[in-house]
């Protein structure tokens, strides 16, 4: 902006305004708008990023506030909208908390037009991948809108990663095939020739995989026990029968791309589901197809192996408070149409101590608490129908994934339709 209107630029954090001596902050906040006032250029853009370091709501906080910081803001406001004229500076701020700053900071003449900045679609998703793809060689095979629609709710610094995982994983890919022929004494030049360095769309798909769950422990599921392999295999492909079916039948959630039963950072399995366009908001039916799928993994392992184990812990985290929310904050309940979440915001964080939970009494959260609970149950017992109805196929998925520790879409479909079309080396399907 500041090149756009050949204006002289002054960028500063937050944070360094904040000192413990008090008058320093408001000083260096006059000592630099009176530097871009007096600019030769005669115009400036000042820009302060992470502005709630200093902008916090003044007066909270157990004891009251912090009265250098206050200092700071009360002259940042001056600057911005006072009796000096100032009009020939124009001030920018960034922050990832608009919640927490001070209202006089938003009202009208200071920082009063607010750009958020949300994640990118698809049409952006491949302009940002177009950009962050430049400095690098791709295969013919890599389309960047394939990526870009495999990259949903990505933001510009995840897609930025993606791709830079890919390019380590093709150089670590390439690194076998150049060590073996230095070995052999072939030059430089000749390495260049016979090798063909590229990140293809099979590098990309493993970057977008560590971006989004880790890197993938290798080795780590040859060494898995055979009880603790078909343990994981069927509570993954419980979530995602669930979820693919419901997705079928038209009731909900989003259709499954992945399963996997290679660890990858605190997994021992994954199972992805991805929607087929970028989605602005979710219905009821889509928020109780996801408890399902939640709920898809424990009840596999109870209907196939009569055993539950610690894994489904964080699905049932994942489940409750979808429930919840269904209940206190999206009115998807028989309490109606209302509002009551606990507004439990940290004092210290800016915000007052006085906000609570909305004036609920005990009788309504006696409600509330049955409500989440039955929707919790009623989505438990959808799924089990669901597999329970579908033995055979989850046996089959199931002997699939044991065998090829991972299954994309196209295949996983495969086998939801009809027999099984591999050797299984000989055994026989995983019993009940």
């Amino acid at each position: 902006m500041a090149g756009e209107a050949g204006a002289a630029f002054y960028a500063v954090s937050g944070s360094d305004f904040v000192e413990m001596f008090v008058g320093v902050g408001a000083g260096r906040v006059r000592d630099l708008f009176k530097t871009a006032r007096e600019d030769k250029k005669g115009k400036a853009i000042v820009f302060i990023d992470e502005i709630d370091a200093v902008g916090r709501r003044r007066g909270t906080g157990v004891g009251g506030g912090n009265d250098e910081r206050e200092q700071t803001l009360n002259q940042i406001l001056v600057e911005l909208d006072g009796f000096a004229e100032n009009s020939n500076v124009i001030v920018m701020a960034a922050t990832n908390r608009p919640d927490i700053l001070d209202p006089a900071l938003l009202r009208p003449g200071r920082f009063d037009l607010q750009i958020p900045v949300d994640l990118p679609d698809l049409a952006d998703r491949i302009a940002i991948l177009e950009i962050h793809a430049r400095s690098k060689k791709l295969a013919p095979d890599v389309s960047l809108s394939i990526v870009a629609q495999m990259t949903t709710g990505y933001s510009g610094a995840d897609l930025a990663g993606a791709l830079d995982q890919a390019a380590l994983i093709a150089a670590r890919r390439l690194e076998p095939t150049v060590r073996d022929l230095e070995e052999k004494g072939a030059s430089e030049e000749r390495i260049d020739e016979l090798l063909v360095y590229e990140i293809n769309m099979a590098d990309i798909k493993e970057g977008i995989d560590r971006v989004r769950m880790g890197p993938a422990k290798e080795g780590r599921s040859r060494r898995m026990s055979p009880i603790d392999k078909k343990n994981t295999a069927y509570h993954e492909v419980g979530h995602a029968f669930v979820a693919q079916e419901l997705f079928d039948r038209g009731l909900g959630g989003d259709p499954v791309t992945k399963i996997t039963i290679l660890p990858r950072a605190r997994a021992l399995g994954v199972t992805e589901v991805q929607p087929e366009s970028d989605r602005y908001g979710m219905t009821e039916q889509d928020l109780r197809a996801r408890i399902k799928m939640a709920m898809g993994g424990r009840i596999a392992q109870e209907v196939f192996l009569g055993t539950v184990d610690t894994g489904a812990s964080n699905d049932f985290k994942q489940a409750t408070s979808l429930a919840r929310k269904m209940v206190e904050e999206f009115g998807m309940s028989g309490i109606g149409p209302v509002n009551v979440s606990q507004d439990n915001h940290d004092p210290f964080l800016g915000m007052s101590m006085a906000s609570g939970r909305g004036g609920v009494g005990p009788t309504l959260a006696d409600e509330i608490d049955a409500e989440w609970r039955r929707i919790v149950s009623e989505c438990y017992r959808e799924a089990r129908a669901i597999i329970e109805a579908n033995k055979d196929a989850i046996h089959r998925i199931t002997a699939a994934l044991i065998e090829e520790e991972t299954l994309l879409s196209p295949r996983f479909r495969e086998l939801k339709r009809g027999p099984l079309l591999l050797a299984y080396k000989g055994e026989e399907a995983p019993a009940a």
